[in-house]
């Protein structure tokens, strides 16, 4: 009796055409929906996510607004930072903008950074050829540079600039390196930057003061304790003034960006939803009109003994083939819409099962739900009523 009735459920599908094909086109609209916005969503997020983690998780990070008395950071307060309990290294920074000239060509308001060894140690995927900065060039103050990929193209077309000579601030400058291209989603693109040892900077700058510290920990699981002892140094250095100084913990800023993105993915698999409870409404007016449309094969069907149960059955059925089927649709136009506008706007393509299941899981539910009261509408009708209207 059941596979009787999944038949005939299937054939009054597949027999109203074009009603059948407008009912789905509401959950197709509603699937693709969930799918397409969570799944942009979550590999936006998921690149952007990456990118911060690939800040390192060992990693606190010592910004420095300074006071009207202390402007930032000097090499003596670095020293106190180093000889921390735990902490297994410092990647000090100092910022500023200059005019920079290589092979005739001039480019002003240029970011200039200077760097340490450390910095280049821990973050050994950022060269794309050459060499980094060491600890001589530290200790020597060379005056050596690693330039971003913009740069390299355009004041080295199609040479080699490794070991050519660039003009920073008025000072030559030797190559030893060029930077990777930075991703779409990179927060500190280093396509126009030029990087200098940190105690070469200071002079070309015009600065003593380091902006900014990354402060490399033997063991993240001491990073509350390192963290306090960090914000007890800087406390003393800027003379009590915590405004001076703020130290943020990047296992921390993880989580909360974590829990960004998972609200945000709810949010909108919650507006795609309202799509698809409209083509749930959909469903259920179709059954509606169906159930009116069939009220005499109803009566028949039960005047020849059929059961409620499995009159409600069949209606329960069809609402879930209609549902079924527009999830399925809804799923492939989902997933193809989501890979396109991934593509376009530089996102890696995640799609997860999750996804997929909740997608799926909530059109069938959708057909269920929409579909128990037109089915206990013809289920509950009166064969004696019913065989009247033949």
């Amino acid at each position: 009796m059941v596979k009787e009735n999944i038949r005939m459920s299937w054939m009054n599908v597949i027999h109203n055409k074009m009603r059948s094909a407008l009912t789905i086109l509401g959950i197709v609209i509603g699937v693709s929906s969930i799918i397409a916005l969570i799944t942009i969503g979550k590999s936006s997020m998921n690149d952007m996510t990456s990118e911060f983690a690939s800040f390192g998780a060992d990693k606190i990070t010592v910004q420095v607004t300074g006071t009207p008395l202390k402007q930032g950071l000097t090499n003596s307060d670095i020293e106190k930072l180093k000889s921390i309990e735990s902490v297994a290294g410092l990647s000090p920074t100092l910022t500023g903008n200059t005019t920079i000239v290589g092979s005739g060509i001039e480019k002003t308001n240029i970011v200039v950074q200077g760097k340490n060894d450390v910095y280049f140690t821990k973050n050994n995927n950022i060269i794309e050829e050459g060499r980094g900065i060491n600890i001589l060039d530290i200790e020597s103050e060379n005056m050596v540079c690693l330039i971003g990929s913009n740069i390299a193209r355009e004041l080295f077309f199609g040479e080699d600039p490794i070991g050519k000579k660039l003009i920073i601030g008025g000072v030559s400058s030797t190559v030893i390196g060029t930077l990777n291209e930075s991703s779409n989603f990179s927060s500190t693109s280093m396509n126009d930057s030029v990087i200098v040892p940190y105690t070469s900077s200071m002079s070309l700058l015009g600065t003593g003061f380091i902006s900014s510290v990354d402060v490399y920990m033997k063991n993240s699981k001491q990073a509350e304790k390192i963290t306090e002892d960090i914000e007890s140094v800087l406390y003393e250095a800027f003379n009590g003034k915590k405004e001076g100084f703020s130290v943020m913990n990047m296992e921390d800023m993880l989580s909360s960006i974590n829990k960004i993105t998972n609200m945000l993915s709810m949010m909108l698999g919650g507006i795609a939803s309202i799509s698809l409870f409209v083509g749930g409404i959909g469903i259920m007016n179709m059954m509606l009109v169906s159930v009116t449309e069939r009220t005499a094969e109803i009566g028949l069907r039960k005047a020849l003994g059929a059961e409620p149960k499995r009159i409600q059955q069949q209606f329960l059925m069809e609402a879930v083939f209609l549902s079924l089927i527009g999830g399925i649709i809804g799923l492939l136009f989902g997933v193809l819409i989501a890979f396109i506008v991934c593509t376009f706007i530089g996102a890696t393509f995640t799609l997860t099962t999750s996804t997929v299941l909740l997608a799926l899981g909530f059109s069938a539910a959708i057909g269920i739900i929409f579909g128990i009261a037109p089915a206990k509408k013809a289920s509950n009708l009166n064969p004696i009523d019913a065989l009247r209207s033949v």
